[in-house]
């Protein structure tokens, strides 16, 4: 049965799911007219509000193309292929194979989600190197998949920000601690049934050999290592010096040697893992060279990101500028109860989500809205602020942006991924509602 409601909804996808840039353009249209119908916001007001935020989100554009660019010039050192490579030699058949990149991720993203997403692709690739007869696509959503834990993770920015001091709702709730949040049991119980559970689902859902849709071969080719120079100069000495690689990779082992000692090692912000990746990566490549020559193929597969996040700083804008956000999660919280609350702000995050698919942004929009009601109810704010980024997170299994580094890594598009990602959003939609109401 699953199987069959799995081909159904992949079968929907590649019919009607457009290129995830046309996706964002659409979801643009569609942000402008609800805008102009229910806030009250002239045309050209809207125009601008979406021209304001359309480049407003180049910093975290550019942090993800770094951390597919690192990620996967760190992959593709020796030593790191032959990890993978070790690791795709255990699944036996595809639904080993999906299983395990399914559950790497969810353990990966409880960690660190900016490592999860990058692992998600690189394994599949390994996999179907090793593996016969796998479906690719579908070992890669598996990957994709697991990254719907993120926000239940320590890396979580929604439940970090509530930890910090200064936050937007301090005064209404102080300090929040992650251990009201991230470690409370109910979220620990949440995340951890997904994180185990979702390998099961793939597993009942892996395409018959029949159905198997072979991955292109081309996508797995990896680039032949130049050859030599012929002659030894000065340049050529200095691009392949080991001495002057590692007295650079040096100064970037003490400097987060010394961040670990200060903050620990669970304060991995999204700049401190791109470093992690790049220091990583230029050490193991071994000359200044190779590295150079990782990165000019790594960033082969940064195209989407640089031209789809800005349109989603667009809608952003629009969403955000113009309180058709906030009038989103008004209307949830019109008709909650004590009891249902948490519910209805988990749906409402999972709304908003499509429209601004960032944890910080998504906080900004409903934190100050949610927060305040839910205490005239009696919710626990930790439990609201936790609802929003489960809202957060599910929607990503049918929104590209989050998926767009994997993709760019795995070399797939939009619509090879999402029609079983929709099985996912079912899957962990209730475990998290159910989780909600009765933890």
């Amino acid at each position: 049965m699953l199987h069959a409601m799995s081909r159904f909804f992949v079968a929907i996808v590649q019919r009607y799911l457009p290129d995830a840039y046309l996706f964002a353009v659409i979801l643009t249209f569609i942000a402008f007219a609800a805008a102009l119908a229910l806030t009250g916001k002239g045309f050209m007001d809207l125009i601008i509000m979406w021209g304001n935020g359309l480049y407003g989100i180049l910093a975290f554009a550019m942090q993800m193309i770094l951390i597919l660019v690192t990620g996967h010039a760190l992959a593709s050192s020796k030593p790191i292929k032959k990890f993978l490579t070790s690791l795709a030699s255990i699944p036996s058949n595809g639904a080993q194979a999906a299983m395990m990149n399914c559950f790497a991720v969810g353990v990966a993203s409880f960690f660190n989600w900016g490592f999860g997403l990058v692992v998600g692709a690189l394994l599949a690739r390994e996999l179907a190197k090793k593996v016969k007869n796998m479906d690719y696509a579908f070992v890669v959503a598996a990957g994709y998949s697991g990254f719907v834990i993120w926000h239940g993770g320590i890396s979580g920015s929604i439940p970090l920000a509530v930890a910090t001091k200064g936050h937007l709702v301090e005064k209404l709730t102080g300090i929040i601690p992650t251990t009201a949040t991230i470690f409370s049991s109910w979220n620990l119980i949440i995340t951890w049934t997904i994180i185990i559970t979702l390998p099961i689902l793939f597993k009942l859902m892996t395409p018959p050999d029949s159905e198997v849709r072979a991955v292109d071969p081309a996508l797995l080719v990896e680039p032949e290592p130049p050859a030599a120079p012929k002659e030894q100069t000065l340049a050529t000495i200095l691009e392949n010096s080991v001495i002057i690689n590692m007295a650079f990779g040096a100064m970037g082992v003490l400097y987060l040697g010394n961040y670990f000692m200060k903050n620990g090692m669970g304060n991995l912000s999204l700049n401190i893992v791109i470093m992690v990746f790049f220091i990583a990566g230029v050490i193991l490549h071994i000359t200044p060279i190779n590295y150079v020559r990782a990165v000019n193929e790594a960033i082969k597969g940064a195209g989407g990101i640089a031209l789809q996040f800005p349109l989603y700083g667009g809608i952003q804008g629009i969403m955000v500028s113009s309180g058709l956000a906030a009038i989103i999660a008004k209307w949830f919280i019109s008709f909650s109860t004590a009891y249902t609350f948490p519910l209805f702000t988990f749906i409402a995050g999972g709304v908003i989500n499509f429209f601004v698919p960032s944890g910080g942004g998504q906080w900004i929009v409903q934190g100050p809205i949610n927060i305040p009601a839910g205490l005239a109810l009696g919710v626990d704010p930790a439990k609201v602020a936790m609802s929003i980024a489960y809202g957060d997170q599910w929607t990503n299994m049918i929104q590209p942006f989050w998926a767009l580094p994997l993709l760019g890594i795995a070399q797939l598009g939009v619509r090879d991924i999402m029609g079983y990602c929709c099985m996912t959003l079912i899957w962990s939609g209730i475990i998290m509602a159910a989780g909600l109401l009765l933890l």
